[in-house]
This record gives structure tokens, sequence and C-alpha cells, in this order.
């Protein structure tokens, strides 16, 4: 960020942000925002309360199965959709609509299908999930350079080596961009199935806060779930610098 000529890091941005929220807090303009400085006290305080880690306890498992079946189901999707045309143009429309789609509007009919509880909150990460992890999939599937296929095949690679030993981890970096964007997407789902369907988890700590106007607490928790998020996406980004190479000799 360049201002009247100098360079200035992209912190300061943020810092400015946080100031305006101090003062918008202090001269209570907004009734919903409380001070920062309040907000920081409350979310110390919510890492001492039994109450928080039992919630977190079950966002996270709703958020580890949901994103492992969104993995099981998304990269053989998008390798069958990058190397077989038929399933392409199958589900490629519906797996593009789904990504773009407001799926918030239709979580409220999974209770329909699914119920109440924790299946359903599970059900909703997977599809936040699923279809981007697809289709960065096929991306990477559809860019893996012909003449390393032709190779395999001439060295009498059966078909699953192709796939596992060459396909797979020659779209490694897409997958991993799928997996990185996969996982806020499964953030998101998670919070809006514990909020929409079945209150419980983190859910339940926001409809309680918000309920209450505990409007400190309320904030100080989405704080932390943007930290969350942040720190899945970072760590499966370092993983993604790791395996760049990939990228240039595949």
């Amino acid at each position: 960020m360049v201002i009247f000529g100098k360079r200035i890091p992209m912190i300061f941005a943020l810092v400015v942000w946080l100031i305006l929220w101090e003062v918008i807090g202090r001269l209570e303009v907004v009734f919903l925002i409380p001070p920062l400085v309040d907000v920081v006290k409350a979310l110390i305080n919510l890492f001492v309360t039994q109450k928080f880690y039992e919630a977190l306890s079950i966002s996270v498992q709703a958020f580890a199965t949901g994103l492992g079946l969104a993995v099981v189901i998304g990269i053989p999707l998008g390798i069958l959709m990058g190397r077989v045309k038929f399933v392409d143009e199958l589900l490629g429309m519906w797996v593009n609509i789904f990504v773009s789609a407001p799926l918030t509007a239709i979580v409220p009919a999974l209770m329909v299908i699914v119920g109440f509880g924790q299946a359903t909150v599970v059900v909703t990460v997977v599809l936040f999930s699923v279809w981007i992890i697809a289709l960065d999939t096929r991306a990477g599937v559809k860019n893996i350079n012909p003449s390393l296929l032709e190779m395999t095949r001439s060295f009498g690679a059966r078909r699953i080596q192709v796939y596992t030993k060459v396909m797979f981890w020659a779209a490694l970096p897409e997958i991993l961009a799928g997996l990185r964007l996969g996982m806020i997407r499964g953030v998101r789902g998670v919070v809006v199935g514990q909020l929409l369907i079945a209150i419980m988890g983190i859910g339940e700590l926001f409809e309680l806060y918000s309920r209450n106007f505990l409007m400190d607490r309320f904030w100080a928790l989405v704080i932390f779930i943007f930290l969350f998020a942040y720190i899945v996406s970072e760590l499966v980004n370092r993983l993604e610098q790791r395996v760049e190479f990939y990228a240039g000799t595949r």
C-alpha cells in the first residue's frame, strides 16, 4: 500500500480499522458495536469457559467429518470430470451451479431429509465444501501435460498407477487450492448449519449471545471464527507453497 509516495505496511490498514472500531464503540454510535477493548476482554474470557470448549468440540467434529467426506467425494469426482468427457458434460453444469449458488437458502430443507442434529451439520459442511474441491481438482487434471500420460503408458503403467502416481501428484497444486477454499467454505457451513438447523456448538453460542444482547461476546466469537478460518487456510497455503514445483515440472 502506497500513501503520498511512501510504502506503508498492509498492517497499517488493519490498525486504522481497529482504532475506528474502538472510537465508534466508545461514542456508542451503533448499539450493536461495543468498544474493541471490551471485545478483546470477552475473547480472552471465552478461552477460560468450559462451555466454549464443549461447543468448540462439537463444531470441530462436524467440520472435520464434513470436510473429510468432501475430500473423499470431491477429489475423485474432479478427477473423473477432468478425464471422462461424459462425466464432465453430465455434472459440470451442476457443480458450477452449486459453487456459485446461495446454499444457505437450501440448508433448511435438509431438516426434512436428514433431521435435526450433528448429521445435518455434517451434510451442510459437505455441501459447502465438496463442489469447489471437485472444480479445482478438475482444473488440475485438465492442465496435466498429455505427454506425461503418454510416457506412463509407454512404460506399461496400469490405469490405477496412472491415477494415483501421476495424475494426483501432477494436479496436487490445484487440489490443495480447492482444499483451502473448501476449508473456508466448510467453516461457514458449520456456523450456518448450527445456526439455522441444529442450535448446538458454536451456533448455540451465537444464538445465546445475540438473544441476550451480549454483543462483546458475540463479536469475540466472530473474531475467533475469522481467526480459525484464517489459520486453517494458511496451513494449507504453506503446504501449497511446498508442492509448487509440481506445477512447473508437470
